[in-house]
């Protein structure tokens, strides 16, 4: 069996052999052997060909180029990046712990009533004298118009005692004319009596001559005596006519003081803008009564607007006022607004809280101060620049060019 089967696989195998050297091509390529230098030549010969007739593809940029170039841009961000802090960025002093804020005012009423009307309207801007609210005056007129009545009665009667006393002056000169001729008369009858008398002494001139002499005498020193009472009554009355003038006058400084605070009372029913501003927490309506203090509505004043920015003590060393300030407004991060550094406050903010801290009890734990560093903004032409909100504050430190 075996010489039979001999030729049948002698026979057999070179039929088989051709395929078995065509296999290879397709066989795939095991890691680690040796790839066949006949076929690794005919496909270098293959891709020549195809490289020669086809389009070339794109060339790679050599990654030492890109590795200097990304270098040198990071080289050139940190000379930047060096060059703004030792320029600019160290003088800059930031905090977030800042608030816009206004010296804003409490409309209240200074006299009661009740509201006959309210003119403003909350969150529109007023000017200054404008009506924001007004009280009903009927009382108040009526206490003007009594006041200016009392007043104007006063003022007759200074009139009437001035008058009172042109007519005391004219009766002192009277009384002084009178007491003239009544001494001219006692004069006269003093001289008629001697006569008399010392005709009598000589039998010249009767008994009865002498009797009505010296009567006549006598009569003529008493008037003397009446007219100079009644030139110092004249002269007294004067002087009570004076001083009842001079109480009248007083008087009326009174009366006019009564009539000023009633028109300034009716002055005060009518409520006015105190400075231009934008009303806010509007508070009263028609028919409410008020009563004075009460708070109605309150008025801030948008055009005189500040920063107050609370920094760290230890950010102060190089703050100080006239320095420029960068403002970033929450609200609106997208714009900036300008400042100056105005004040520096005398104290902490905690000496001004209502519980002050003692430290020199208990434990001691440091914590940082703040200062409240005023800044007054350059034109406030910001929409949302109001009272209250947060800002962002940036102090440029830098010493000014001389």
């Amino acid at each position: 069996m075996d010489a039979v089967r001999k030729p049948d696989e002698e026979e057999a195998t070179p039929a088989v052999a051709p395929l078995a050297r065509a296999r290879p091509a397709a066989r795939p390529h095991k890691p680690g052997a040796a790839p066949a230098t006949e076929h690794a030549g005919d496909m270098r010969a293959s891709n020549a060909g195809a490289d020669d007739s086809g389009p070339k593809p794109p060339q790679r940029f050599d990654r030492r180029l890109i590795l200097v170039a990304v270098g040198a841009l990071a080289l050139i961000g940190a000379l930047t990046w060096g060059w703004n802090y030792w320029t600019v960025g160290r003088f800059l002093v930031s905090t977030d712990n800042a608030y816009v804020g206004a010296d804003m005012s409490i409309i209240a009423p200074r006299v009661a009533g009740y509201v006959a009307n309210v003119p403003a309207r909350a969150n529109v801007r007023v000017k200054a004298g404008d009506v924001l609210v007004v009280i009903d005056d009927g009382d108040y007129r009526i206490a003007a118009n009594q006041a200016e009545a009392r007043l104007a009665t006063q003022d007759a009667t200074i009139a009437r005692l001035g008058q009172q006393i042109v007519a005391g002056v004219t009766a002192i000169d009277q009384g002084r004319a009178g007491l003239v001729a009544a001494q001219a008369d006692a004069t006269r009858a003093a001289a008629d009596f001697e006569r008399t008398q010392t005709l009598a002494g000589n039998n010249f001139a009767s008994r009865a001559a002498l009797d009505a002499a010296r009567a006549n005498r006598d009569r003529s020193a008493a008037a003397v005596d009446q007219a100079r009472a009644a030139l110092a009554s004249a002269e007294a009355n004067l002087e009570v006519l004076k001083a009842q003038k001079l109480e009248a006058e007083r008087a009326r400084k009174e009366l006019e003081e009564v009539f000023a605070k009633a028109k300034r009372d009716l002055e005060a029913t009518v409520i006015r803008a105190p400075f231009d501003g934008i009303v806010g927490n509007k508070a009263v309506q028609s028919g409410d009564y008020v009563a004075p203090g009460k708070r109605l509505m309150a008025l801030i004043p948008v055009e005189a607007i500040y920063v107050d920015a609370n920094f760290k003590e230890t950010q102060l060393a190089s703050i100080r006022p006239g320095q420029p300030v960068k403002l970033m407004l929450d609200a609106d991060p997208s714009r900036a607004v300008e400042g100056i550094v105005e004040s520096l406050a005398p104290a902490s903010g905690a000496l001004f809280s209502l519980l002050p801290p003692e430290n020199a009890t208990g434990n001691f734990t440091k914590i940082v101060q703040r200062l409240a560093v005023r800044i007054r903004v350059k034109g406030n032409d910001e929409r949302l620049l109001l009272p209250g909100l947060s800002i962002y504050v940036t102090v440029d430190t830098r010493p000014a060019a001389p």
